[in-house]
């Protein structure tokens, strides 16, 4: 059977060092008759390889003859490891290894809401090897980056920021799953070592960002001032009036696609 018939097998990878190490869960497909472009699934906060634009996403990459790479953060869906553990440097770390693993010439990073702040530091460390693959594109849905410092920090309340001294971490009602959400101090401190919108981001090839308007946990005001931050890209914004977070609608999944299909 070809790779655009099959079901990608389901893999781990372990990252980190020895005491460290998570295993990984991986799906990969790869390119049929060994095409050069891979698309490259970075999920949410919370979220996992198995949700529908990241499915979709590996739908149309058959379709397309492309290869696809989907995972899990650790602390995510079938991966290894404590979600309280997780930072944003262990998950760019866990992304580049699965990338590693995966060689391919041309990459076409799609991170959707925290995956979106992922895809631009795999990008700024990709660059700084000066060797490895070319990423050709990039789309970002309802994308979050520095959403600890951004978002998070400034609308801390009083008990939350009692917890995150306490306790070192503090919850928060989810309106996607019946646990709450959890941020840790940890989280916290790494995301502003990780903070991208300081000053220009070279991401040296195109990038199209879907950001719906009813946004209720990355307010699209946030995209707007990304694109401030990648004044030399080509960048295209789309604003879905009606569009909430998820954007995960028959019409939403459409607009990914065409995205992603101008960029393969």
């Amino acid at each position: 059977m070809t790779a655009t018939q099959t079901t990608p097998e389901l893999r781990t990878l372990s990252v980190g060092p020895a005491g460290d190490e998570r295993a990984i869960a991986v799906l990969h497909r790869p390119a049929a008759d060994g095409g050069p472009t891979q698309l490259v699934w970075l999920g949410g906060y919370r979220s996992d390889m198995t949700g529908t634009k990241a499915v979709e996403t590996d739908r149309l990459a058959a379709e397309l003859g492309l290869a696809c790479l989907r995972f899990d953060y650790s602390g995510h869906g079938q991966s290894g490891g404590a979600f309280r553990d997780g930072t944003i440097s262990r998950w760019v770390e866990e992304s580049l290894a699965v990338i590693d693993a995966h060689p391919a010439e041309r990459l076409i990073l799609i991170g959707s809401s925290m995956g979106g702040w992922i895809a631009l530091r795999v990008l700024q460390e990709i660059h700084k090897r000066g060797t490895g693959p070319k990423v050709a594109g990039m789309v970002l849905i309802a994308p979050a980056p520095d959403f600890t410092s951004e978002l998070i920090e400034p609308a801390l309340t009083d008990d939350e920021r009692r917890q995150l001294s306490e306790r070192g971490y503090f919850e928060e009602k989810s309106d996607y799953s019946p646990e709450p959400n959890i941020f840790t101090q940890a989280l916290l401190d790494d995301g502003r070592r990780n903070r991208v919108m300081t000053g220009m981001i070279e991401t040296k090839c195109p990038v199209h960002i879907l950001q719906g308007m009813r946004d209720e946990d990355v307010p699209y005001r946030h995209a707007m001032t990304l694109i401030e931050f990648l004044p030399a890209d080509d960048v295209v914004l789309t604003l879905i009036r009606d569009g909430d977070h998820r954007l995960s609608r028959p019409q939403d999944i459409e607009r990914l696609q065409a995205a992603i299909r101008a960029m393969a």
